[in-house]
């Protein structure tokens, strides 16, 4: 050992942990080659709890960011089958021209910051489990601070004369899939790939439930991921409780430190954009803009606005046009911004913390390196 290496490891751990905190991620990470002691203290789980707690107590800080994923293609691996496809992903951060891509084959929860991925095991219900059964998955995920563990919720929505909704969860310290007791799942379905607001500790959807054959009754449903129990938030009182289709084509997303609704109202072919002020509070819903979903040139134009991705941290929404083409604006100033991006199917937009997650754990079958992506960080799936 030299010198300078038994000059920095004479310090105590309390110090070193209260110097690292103060450090970004990339600087903590160059500090694991420093010396073995180091590389040990960082890569200790307790540390990696405690900067997680940290990061995630301190949100207004630079190491909160805004994360753009964008879904470029769907590249198949055999043309006639949908076995092992690939999905290539762009991870874009905001105010940022760089990106960078990754392709997945199955799900996994990703930390590019310290360029590792898990991929998760099989979870209890699939194709292969209930083949005789006709039912679509929608996925959550999110950080519960009251454990500082992350988790992955699937509602499972069977399709049937009464649709019902199963809902299974994974939890990253255990490394295992379990089901939520039935009798704490409420009775309501969701739609297919229906997109999801995590904030304040709980996951957020647009779910039904069937009044009649025509009708159906739309609410924002809730998942507390602490104690994993689930709650209802009204809709604005002046959307029409269902279409004449029955159903309504509504979704969340988060805003600021509440939620947004995107209402696609296809009678009048706007784009209504809904913001809760006071998040819990009904009453509180405002309309902050409305835009037609259609401009000069019609549906086939590339001006047409099929989807509303969500919002930035800087108060921006980010749309996705015709053909997957992608730009924000500003909902004060009306002021448009190209985003200089094509996005294919399911992009979302949400923020992140830095953290040291997965850090510790081993590159193996499940679990490798991706290398040149340490400046960007997040973790999700």
């Amino acid at each position: 050992m030299s010198d300078n290496e038994e000059r920095w490891d004479s310090l105590t751990d309390e110090i070193l942990t209260h110097i690292f905190l103060s450090l970004p991620i990339k600087s903590i990470i160059i500090c694991t080659s420093v010396s073995k002691t180091w590389n040990s203290l960082i890569q200790n789980s307790t540390f990696i709890s405690t900067h997680l707690h940290h990061s995630y107590t301190n949100t207004n800080n630079n190491n909160n960011h805004n994360l753009l994923l964008f879904k470029l293609v769907t590249q198949p691996a055999n043309p006639e089958s949908t076995v092992n496809n690939k999905e290539v992903y762009l991870l874009y951060k905001e105010d940022d021209d760089d990106g960078f891509t990754e392709e997945l084959t199955r799900f996994f929860l990703w930390n590019p910051c310290v360029r590792k991925f898990l991929q998760l095991p099989h979870p209890n219900v699939r194709c292969a489990t209930h083949i005789d059964s006709d039912f679509y998955a929608t996925i959550g995920f999110g950080f519960d601070p009251t454990t500082n563990d992350y988790k992955v919720v699937r509602l499972l929505t069977f399709a049937c004369t009464n649709p019902r909704t199963e809902v299974e969860i994974y939890s990253l310290s255990t490394g295992e899939w379990r089901m939520l007791s039935s009798g704490l799942v409420p009775q309501c379905a969701l739609g297919p790939r229906q997109p999801r607001a995590f904030l304040n500790g709980a996951l957020h959807w647009v779910a039904f439930r069937a009044v009649n054959v025509n009708k159906a009754h739309h609410f924002v449903l809730v998942f507390d991921l602490g104690d994993e129990v689930f709650r209802e938030i009204l809709l604005p009182e002046e959307l029409p409780p269902y279409t004449h289709d029955g159903f309504l084509c509504a979704y969340v997303s988060i805003y600021g430190n509440s939620i947004a609704l995107f209402h696609d109202d296809y009678s009048s072919l706007r784009l209504n954009i809904w913001v809760m002020k006071h998040y819990g509070v009904v009453s509180s819903w405002t309309k902050a803009l409305s835009l037609p979903m259609t401009y000069q040139g019609g549906f086939a134009s590339t001006n047409y606005i099929p989807k509303a991705v969500g919002f930035m941290r800087n108060g921006r929404i980010v749309l996705e046009m015709n053909g997957g083409h992608l730009m924000s604006q500003d909902l004060k100033t009306q002021e448009i911004k190209d985003l200089r991006l094509i996005g294919y199917n399911y992009n979302f937009v949400d923020a992140y913390v830095e953290s040291l997650v997965l850090l510790d754990k081993a590159a193996n079958h499940i679990l490798r390196n991706v290398e040149g992506i340490v400046r960007h960080t997040t973790l999700f799936a």
